[in-house]
C-alpha cells in the first residue's frame, strides 16, 4: 500500500496529519510538495493536506476532486472542523483500501495507471507522440521530433519529458532518454508484439512491451491488428495471442495473465512490470504464486486481461 500526503509550502496541518498517521500505521508515508494549480491537478490534491492511498484520496467528497492550493479542513466523527482526520477515521481509511487492494488488483492497478496520465495540453500531445513513435517505428521520436513538438509552448523538451517521468507516464534513463512508454519499452522484454500496418500497403513493426497486460493493450490503443509472443516463465513455453478485428486468439487457450505488484510501492516499471506476466495454464500461475508470497494479485483469464488491457490503454490516443 502506498501512502502519500500532498501539501503546499509551510503548510500548517501536515504536522497533524502526519502523526496521525504515525499513530495507526507503519507504513512508510511520502509527501509531495505541490506549488502550482496545474500540479494540484495532475496529483489530485483536492487542498492541503490530501492523503493519498494507492493514489486515491480516501476522503474526497463523492470522488470528486477540487484541487487546487487552498488549506483544507476535515470534519471529525463528532461534526467538528479538524485540521486533519481522526486516528479513528485514517485507521479506517487504511483498513478499507487495504481490504479492496488485497481483493481487487485490477481495480488498483486501474487507478494507479489513471494516475499517470498528463493532464497538462503539451504534455498529453507529447506523451501521445512518442507512443505513435512507437507504434510506427519501435523506437520514440528523436529529439528533432520532439523540439517541434514543443516549440510553441515555450518549453524545454526536457522539462516536458521530466514531467511526463515525475507522473509515471514514461520513465527516462540516465541520459534522460525516453527508456519506457507504457505500454512499449526501448529495450527488449520477454513480451514482443508485431503491429500489423495500418493498410495492406504498409510496413508493420514489432515492438516490446512492458508486460502481459501491456502487450495486450497495444491492440486497443492503436485500433490495429497485433500478435503478442510470449513465454511461461515457470516452463519457458510459448505463448501467443492474436488480436485481430477486435477478437482474440490465445495459444494455448487455457494460457492466463497474473497481476501483482511488489509491495514496496514506486513506478509501474519497478515494481509491477515483472510480475505482470503470461502462464501457459491456471496450474503453472499458481505455481509461480506460491513461491512469490510476498507479490499479492490475481490470476486473470483471457477474457479478464483483455478488458483490463482495454481499459488502462484505449483512452490514451482515444479521441
Amino acid at each position: 500500500m502506498r501512502l502519500e500526503v500532498l501539501h503546499v509550502p509551510d503548510c500548517p496541518n501536515l504536522a497533524p496529519m502526519l502523526q496521525r498517521l504515525a499513530d495507526v500505521t507503519d507504513l512508510p508515508v511520502t509527501t509531495r510538495l505541490i506549488e502550482t494549480d496545474t500540479d494540484a491537478a495532475r496529483y489530485g490534491m483536492a487542498g492541503s493536506p490530501t492523503l493519498l492511498i494507492d493514489g486515491t484520496d480516501p476522503f474526497a467528497a463523492d470522488g470528486e476532486c477540487g484541487c487546487g492550493l487552498s488549506c483544507r479542513l476535515y470534519r471529525d466523527e463528532t461534526g467538528r472542523i479538524v485540521p486533519a482526520p481522526s486516528v479513528d477515521q485514517l485507521l479506517a481509511a487504511i483498513t478499507a483500501a487495504g481490504a479492496t487492494a488485497a481483493a481487487t488488483p485490477g481495480d488498483v492497478l486501474s487507478a494507479w495507471r489513471t494516475r499517470a496520465v498528463p493532464m497538462d495540453p503539451v504534455e498529453k500531445a507529447v506523451h501521445q507522440m512518442i507512443l505513435r513513435g512507437f507504434a510506427a517505428r519501435g523506437v520514440p521520436p528523436n529529439d528533432a521530433d520532439l523540439d517541434q513538438a514543443v516549440a510553441s509552448s515555450g518549453r524545454a523538451p526536457a522539462d516536458v519529458l521530466s514531467a511526463l517521468h515525475e507522473v509515471d507516464a514514461i520513465r527516462l534513463d540516465a541520459d534522460g532518454q525516453v527508456a519506457v512508454a507504457y505500454p512499449f519499452s526501448a529495450s527488449p522484454t520477454r513480451h514482443r508484439v508485431h503491429i500489423a500496418p495500418p493498410n495492406p500497403a504498409g510496413v508493420g513493426v514489432d515492438v516490446y512491451a512492458m508486460c502481459a497486460i501491456d502487450a495486450l493493450g497495444i491492440a486497443p490503443m492503436l485500433g490495429r491488428n497485433t500478435r503478442v509472443e510470449s513465454v511461461d516463465i515457470t516452463t519457458g513455453r510459448p505463448i501467443s495471442v492474436a488480436s485481430t478485428g477486435g477478437r482474440t486468439t490465445w495459444q494455448p487457450a487455457g494460457a492466463v495473465v497474473f497481476i501483482g505488484a511488489d509491495a514496496g510501492g514506486g513506478p509501474s516499471a519497478d515494481c509491477c512490470c515483472d510480475y505482470l506476466n503470461f502462464f501457459t495454464d491456471h496450474a503453472a500461475a499458481q505455481v509461480w504464486t506460491s513461491s512469490h508470497p510476498g507479490v499479492p494479485g490475481q490470476i486473470l483469464n483471457p477474457a479478464e486481461a483483455g478488458d483490463l488491457a482495454t481499459h488502462l490503454f484505449w483512452p490514451l490516443l482515444a479521441s
